[in-house]
């Protein structure tokens, strides 16, 4: 049974993707298409706000793409060198709250220790946030998406919790997407299940999907993550 993920395969250098990896053992035929592409934005901001660990109660990450923004930031030597000689260690004293391991893990990349990656989701996040954190402190920083949800935003605002959002990337159709949906279904022919990952994989593939699936539409059972 064939089964069409719509999702960025998982880096090359971690292993198998899980979710390939999960579906083989019950025998089904995966394939991923990836979805989106990201084009980050105002690094030297962000950096300039990194530069200033005092200014900021803490950090809130809840995408793995705001801690690629800073990998992208620390590829240049003279930032890498002021954020491994003082800036790591200044913001250790400090919160760097996440949402699940995957972003975690990043966090750690970069040489800071995360807390409440078993969060889950924004709003258990937000509830871990608002425990530990005290009304009017200083600002935590949420380097964070344009299409960012505002639950979290939302929930620190109602318990007086300041959070400072700065946009470091926008998500836009990946180059590829339609050449290669276009291809999968004319080799592979109908999925039996087709799985979403973001609301705007639903906004990029479905009508393309329905165009390719016609008749057969019905007959695909659609799942999102």
């Amino acid at each position: 049974m064939k089964v069409l993920l719509l999702k960025d395969p998982k880096d090359k250098d971690s292993g198998p993707d899980p979710y390939i990896k999960e579906l083989g053992l019950y025998g089904f035929e995966a394939t991923l298409i990836p979805v989106l592409s990201f084009e980050f934005v105002s690094l030297e901001s962000l950096f300039e706000k990194l530069s200033h660990p005092e200014c900021y109660g803490g950090l809130v990450f809840t995408s793995p793409r705001a801690l690629e923004a800073i990998k992208i930031c620390l590829k240049e030597n003279s930032k890498n060198e002021a954020w491994s000689k003082s800036l790591k260690q200044r913001w250790n004293t400090k919160p760097a709250y996440v949402v699940g391991k995957a972003t975690a893990s990043l966090v750690e990349e970069i040489g800071l220790i995360p807390q409440g990656e078993k969060s889950g989701n924004a709003e258990k996040l937000a509830e871990y946030i608002c425990s530990r954190e005290k009304p009017d402190s200083s600002a935590l920083l949420f380097p964070c998406g344009a299409l960012k949800r505002e639950v979290l935003p939302t929930a620190l605002r109602e318990k007086g919790v300041p959070l400072e959002s700065l946009t470091v990337y926008q998500t836009t159709q990946h180059t590829g997407l339609q050449e290669s949906l276009s291809c999968y279904f004319s080799q592979q022919g109908i999925p039996a299940s087709v799985v979403f990952f973001s609301p705007s994989g639903v906004k990029f593939c479905l009508q393309h999907i329905q165009k390719l699936s016609g008749d057969f539409i019905n007959h695909i059972k659609v799942s999102s993550l």
